[in-house]
């Protein structure tokens, strides 16, 4: 027997389409994914990235789905009202789904399908990222409390990414035993797993503009305030002024561009632009580095780290990124640091640069670690936390 599941998702996510991919090959499950919204060039523009364009990766390939109609009258999905799909109550009533999979409450449409399952009586799960580390103000806690402490408990199940979002619906009332993890899952990359001393790396450092001899570190991201990109450039005309031979790639763009460029002329820092990448450019960009570098001050997970350390690098991440506790095992894996403190980042830097071995053996150990957090493991989670319900039920 297949159980027959629903996710409902906002629009298609980059991200996402590979455990689609990989829960449509389970013997045990039967899966369609309902689309509230079918983004466009301007869309991703308008989310941060700075430009228009669409992924160059299959996205809708491989799996069943399906694009609801969206009645909003500003489509899109920065905005909570940005996607409407009045269709999904009677289309979750006449499918007689065995349970329905949204992924989060942030949008109208995905709201309109928890709705729609309460009413219907069918299991509704929830997955999320979202976690208590970021600095929110007390109004902003007190608002949430009573209307998250109504309906978290009402999950069927909670899809938690991680140890910090199992703990915040937890804080919100899920009882212990409704909490699954389905971690976020990076697809394996393309080409050569390690191309240390290949002619790919010497390449590309070369066409960047990497000198001889330099350690790498790559941010990765959009060019917005709360991706500190500022700090990454600070910290690493620091380590060169210490005296380490290091070099910074920054693969990206967004609003804050023309203030990175102006901060790097005025600090001759160590840093190359290479503009906006789509995903497979993105493999080169973190092989050619020797370590990722993500200083945001508010990042629910942070999928870049899934995606260097699938490529074998190791990461240095502020103490305010969700996936933290799960992926970065300091000295080990990469290394924490405190959110804003750009000397902390440039001695982590620095200790990184000046031993070559240590870069390496964390490579191997993220390599090693990121391996838990597969595409088959999250498939796996989800199929747990199916199987619970049907036994609860």
């Amino acid at each position: 027997m297949k159980w027959r599941i629903a996710i409902v998702a906002s629009h298609p996510i980059q991200y996402h389409a590979h455990w689609y991919r990989q829960l449509a090959l389970s013997e045990q499950l039967e899966v369609e994914v309902l689309y509230c919204h079918r983004a466009t060039q301007e869309d991703q523009a308008q989310a941060g990235f700075g430009v228009a364009f669409d992924w160059d990766l299959p996205l809708l390939e491989g799996y069943r789905h399906r694009f609801l109609e969206n009645v909003s009258a500003r489509p899109g999905v920065t905005e909570f009202a940005g996607t409407d799909s009045p269709q999904l109550r009677g289309l979750i009533i006449q499918e007689r789904y065995d349970a329905v999979v949204v992924s989060g409450w942030h949008t109208k449409g995905l709201c309109q399908a928890i709705r729609a399952c309460w009413q219907s009586g069918t299991p509704v799960m929830v997955r999320g990222d979202s976690h208590l580390h970021d600095e929110r103000s007390l109004l902003k806690r007190t608002v949430k409390w009573l209307p998250y402490r109504y309906f978290i408990p009402r999950f069927d199940a909670c899809l938690a990414a991680g140890a910090w979002s199992r703990d915040y619906f937890l804080h919100y009332g899920a009882q212990p035993e409704k909490v699954f993890i389905v971690p976020h899952a990076a697809p394996e990359p393309t080409g050569p797993s390690d191309p240390a001393g290949t002619s790919e790396i010497h390449d590309s450092r070369r066409r960047w503009g990497v000198p001889e001899g330099s350690s790498v570190f790559l941010f990765a991201g959009k060019f917005i305030a709360l991706k500190r990109p500022l700090d990454f450039i600070r910290a690493l005309a620091q380590a060169r002024a210490a005296g380490a031979r290091v070099y910074g790639l920054m693969a990206g763009d967004g609003p804050m561009r023309s203030e990175i460029e102006t901060l790097i002329a005025s600090l001759n820092a160590p840093v190359s632009l290479l503009g906006f990448l789509n995903q497979p450019a993105m493999s080169g960009a973190y092989r050619t580095s020797d370590a990722l570098v993500l200083a945001s001050d508010r990042e629910t997970w942070g999928m870049v780290v899934n995606e260097a350390m699938t490529c074998g690098r190791a990461c240095i991440v502020t103490d305010r990124v969700g996936c933290g506790p799960d992926l970065i095992q300091p000295g080990r894996t990469g290394f924490i640091f405190p959110v804003g403190d750009v000397e902390a980042l440039s001695a982590r830097i620095r200790q990184i640069a000046d031993s070559p071995i240590l870069a390496a053996t964390m490579g191997v150990a993220a390599r090693e670690l990121i391996t838990r957090h597969s595409v088959r493991a999250a498939a796996e989670g989800l199929t747990r936390a199916i199987t619970a319900i049907a036994e609860d039920r």
